[in-house]
């Protein structure tokens, strides 16, 4: 053993954990000249590289998991036995990781019959030194002691032995107690079901350890009780699974991991195989000695320069203000007039934006440099804040100036919530949450904290962090403005601080900044994505909130009577299901519908298909094959289909009637749908039924004022006229272009018959046809859906190709493309990424090749409807009509319509709705009236 080193730790990375998460953080569209992704290469590359920077050690390794089973397997066959399996794109960047990692002379350690946390472990203990053991895996805590600490440089967090108990409750040699009762879904680790976080550390606090609590077992009460006395068999196994062994024979000391010599050659070889420009430039910069390459492939492909991917802005210190005199505020609002931009954000009272109002607001014009203006925190001992109505008359000039430029996140809602004080937030040149979304919709998730801690690795103090959770959470007015710092007894223990309202807004309006400074690099050179985000998505944030606040009239009491009418029909469902079934069971339960369904000795109904664990499926696709047949799942189905439009819609609409407005304001969300379609919340509008009798009615609730009627205005088939347009196939083209029924149409190709001799069987077997193939369905889903042979499915599709070559060259064609560009477009430059269109297995590369097909088609259909919408609303905003535009779902907008200006209305609506897209074929609009929605549809 060497001295102890007291100067420099050893870095010990858990190469493993860090592989997974960069695969799944970062943008699949980085890929190398040959396509292969590369996202997980650079997230582990750039993590190595901020480590050596940061801590300059002497002493690194880089463990990784070997391939196969180790000793755990044999403790427990199951373990890990539930995770699926690992996706093709991750497995092809190992062996390169690992190569490029050699060859950047890191010691790389891989044990077979190990894994990486076991060689962390024992390389840890056997080191007489301080010890830094970079990782995101939360077993990695129970070997913190006074020399080992955990860094993760992905949520740049850092954990001693303080920091352990801080964020997990508990200390380090409890770490193993508290995981074993938890379990672990991911690893199939039994631990006590319905144990969670909370519970775990509150069973340690009280009884210490996972053996007294096991002794004390008869003690617990109630269900958890119950399930923690049927766990003691597996706990002890839980506990040997997730300890970390410590003892392992290795075959390098911890003091001899050193660094290798680089090897250059090799390494710029690799660099320019797998896309790394700038790595490789920075290499053949530096180097004595010339680097000999091949000529063609240099400059190829995407290093992360290559798509735009600035460096990110390191936080360090902050300096964030609190505003709470008037000399503080001018010099504020002085410097936000002369910005270039500055980031805007509002607290609030709640997240109801009809409801909500300001509590404070935040700025920041500089990364790092931001403040917090309170203005109605009312908890007692708060101090002064400057007048509420004077200081926003004060920024109403400012908020409502535009050429004064803005960015946030999620301004649709600031921008509602100040119009509850009559200001309308007017020059919004930027929202980070559209930036992301347009940059990559595949990543469904684009709120702040997560942008935060994916592409800056920071952290943010979080709404329960200063609000506290569940019914003790406190409204932002009533948190403290300034952070909480408690001392501690103990000289050698640091204070704990608590960050307050000002810390947590001012760190909200810095980091939308950094956002912005992030995604606007990457954004902007991308021609086709910048004009989308610009021309369409950030216009529309205004129009959303404008429908939104608009609102729709619902008649409550037809809602009261049709809830009592869907309870008498499902009794009466229940009633035969228990009579045929031959006693009661819960319907909602899968393993009692299994009993009843498929045991001999009950329905003995057939068995369709098994689930993985071997039991019959009731699964819902079983269920309605089954119903074909048989009455009780018929019967179950009605069941649970009335069951839910009782409980989403009949029960719950009337309580989201706004008491101020008598209006429901639903949400529209605009970065969910990965194609671009616009979703619903609170109430969600786009899964209302319209092809049956209780939908319908549910939509006759939807009624329009005294003295208007409810227009609909829909977009007829657009999805195949944006087919017909993108394959330019003549015999579509053509059709849509003389008006012709397009299912008649292709029914008379199909089944040779004159145009006029189509039968109501045939012209529905063609729109099967027309829509399954836009798609992706099969021969076999066509089939099914048609009940008819595979053989006369496949027969049809044939005869549809033949009469329309284009459809099938155009599909050929983008299959192609999309293997090639690992993405599809819309016509207005909307990109969907599709990580899976390359992949070895064969069912994952499937459904991506059926997105590439459809996904155009449904996200130029989606950005029409957008690009229609904002015509819509500007002329509405003119000021010239009493119409208002109440709703969009789907292909369809509705709107409030003045009786008396009806046909003037409806005019203009069409006419900006036809003239959103120039394509081959004509946009045609189909428009109904009525007392109600249904009646209008």
């Amino acid at each position: 053993m060497s001295d102890k080193n007291t100067s420099k730790p050893l870095v010990l990375v858990d190469g493993s954990s860090y592989l997974f998460r960069a695969f799944y953080a970062l943008p699949s569209s980085l890929t190398s000249p040959d396509g292969m992704q590369t996202n997980a290469i650079h997230g582990v590359l750039n993590m190595l590289d901020r480590l050596r920077k940061d801590y300059q050690p002497d002493h690194m390794a880089v463990i990784f998991d070997a391939k196969g089973k180790t000793f755990r397997n044999d403790m427990f066959p199951e373990y890990k036995a539930t995770r699926p399996p690992m996706p093709d794109e991750l497995r092809d960047q190992i062996e390169p990781l690992h190569k490029i990692i050699e060859a950047q002379g890191y010691p790389m350690i891989v044990m077979p019959g190990v894994e990486a946390d076991d060689v962390i472990g024992t390389m840890s203990k056997l080191y007489d030194g301080d010890v830094i053991i970079s990782t995101g895996d939360k077993d990695m805590a129970q070997l913190v002691d006074d020399q080992i600490s955990l860094i993760n440089t992905m949520s740049n967090s850092f954990h001693d032995r303080a920091g352990v108990i801080e964020k997990y409750g508990v200390p380090p040699e409890r770490i193993r107690d508290y995981l074993a009762l938890m379990g672990d879904k991911v690893d199939n680790i039994p631990g006590v079901p319905k144990v969670g976080p909370k519970t775990a550390v509150k069973w340690l606090t009280e009884y210490d350890s996972l053996e007294a609590i096991m002794q004390n077992a008869d003690k617990f009460g109630g269900k958890i009780g119950e399930n923690l006395r049927e766990s003691l068999e597996f706990l002890p196994l839980s506990y040997e699974l997730v300890t970390i062994k410590c003892d392992l024979e290795l075959d390098v000391s911890p003091e001899y991991l050193s660094f290798n010599e680089e090897n250059k050659q090799l390494l710029a070889e690799l660099y320019q195989k797998y896309g790394f420009r700038t790595r490789l430039s920075n290499l053949q910069s530096t180097s004595d000695t010339p680097i000999q390459l091949k000529p063609e492939a240099v400059g190829s492909n995407s290093d992360s320069e290559e798509i735009g991917i600035p460096e990110i802005e390191e936080i360090k210190e902050v300096d964030y203000q609190t505003i709470l005199t008037e000399e503080q505020l001018d010099s504020w609002i002085a410097d936000l007039k002369d910005s270039k931009l500055f980031a805007f954000d509002t607290e609030t009272t709640s997240l109801a934006y009809m409801d909500a109002r300001v509590v404070g607001m935040s700025f920041c014009i500089k990364a790092g440099t931001a403040a917090y203006l309170p203005l109605a925190h009312d908890y007692v001992g708060v101090p002064q804040q400057l007048n509420f109505d004077a200081t926003l008359a004060k920024l109403k000039p400012l908020l409502v100036d535009p050429t004064i430029l803005k960015v946030g996140q999620n301004l649709k809602y600031d921008r509602s919530v100040l119009l509850n004080h009559d200001i309308e937030l007017k020059g919004i040149a930027h929202d980070t949450m559209l930036e992301s979304y347009v940059l990559d919709s595949v990543s469904n998730r684009h709120d702040m904290d997560t942008l935060c801690e994916k592409h800056l690795g920071h952290i943010n103090v979080k709404f329960e962090d200063v609000a506290g959770k569940g019914k003790k959470q406190l409204t932002f007015n009533q948190i403290q403005i300034d952070d909480v710092v408690q001392e501690s007894d103990d000289p050698d223990v640091e204070a704990t601080v608590t960050r307050g309202a000002a810390y947590y807004a001012a760190e909200d309006a810095d980091m939308t900044l950094r956002l912005h400074n992030f995604f606007w690099p990457q954004l902007k050179p991308r021609q086709s994505q910048e004009k989308l985000y610009r021309e369409i998505e950030v216009p529309l944030l205004k129009v959303l909130s404008d429908i939104e606040r608009n609102g729709v009239l619902v008649n409550a009491e037809m809602l009261a009577k049709q809830s009592e009418e869907l309870t008498v029909r499902m009794k009466e469902l229940e009633q035969d299901i228990y009579e045929s079934a031959g006693g009661e069971f819960n319907l909602g339960s899968p393993k009692q519908i299994q009993e009843i369904f498929f045991n001999e000795d009950k329905l003995n109904l057939p068995v369709i298909r098994k689930t993985p664990k071997g039991q019959p499926s009731t699964a819902e696709d079983v269920l309605q094959e089954l119903a074909e047949e048989h009455d009780v799942p018929r019967w179950l189905l009605e069941h649970r289909g009335l069951s839910k439009l009782k409980s989403t819609y009949t029960d719950k609409l009337p309580l989201e009637i706004n008491p101020q407005t008598g209006r429901v304001h639903t949400s529209y969300h605009q970065a969910v749908a990965a194609t671009g379609r616009l979703s619903s919340s609170n109430p969600n509008l786009q899964n209302i039924p319209v092809r049956n009798a209780e939908g319908r009615r549910i939509r006759q609730s939807f009624v329009a004022p005294e003295g208007f009627k409810i227009l609909a205005a829909d977009y007829s088939q657009i999805e195949l006229r944006i087919m017909a347009h993108l394959s330019g196939d003549d015999g579509l083209v053509e059709a849509f272009s003389q008006g012709k029924d397009i299912h008649r149409a292709t029914a008379a190709e199909i089944f040779e018959v004159g145009l006029d001799d189509v039968q109501t069987e045939q012209r529905r077997a063609a729109k099967a046809v027309n829509f399954g193939l836009i798609y992706g369905m099969s021969a076999f889903g066509l089939a099914k859906q048609l009940k008819v042979s595979r053989t006369e499915a496949a027969e049809y599709v044939t005869k549809y190709f033949k009469r329309y070559p284009g459809v099938k060259h155009y599909m050929e064609d983008t299959r192609e493309k999309a293997k090639e560009d690992g993405y599809v477009e819309t016509l207005f430059g909307r990109r969907l990424y599709l990580p899976e269109i390359n992949a070895k297995n064969a069912m994952r590369r499937q459904y991506a090749e059926r997105t590439a097909i459809n996904a155009p088609m449904q996200g130029t259909a989606a950005d029409i409807i957008k690009v229609a919408m904002i015509g819509v609303n500007d002329w509405l905003r003119e000021g010239t009509s009493n119409t208002t535009m109440i709703m969009q779902v789907h292909d369809e907008l509705v709107f409030e319509v003045a009786e008396d200006e009806i046909e003037a209305v409806q005019s203009k609506i069409i006419e900006r709705m036809v003239n959103a897209a120039k394509l081959d074929v004509p946009l045609v609009v189909d428009t109904g009236l009525g007392i109600n929605w249904d009646e209008a549809h």
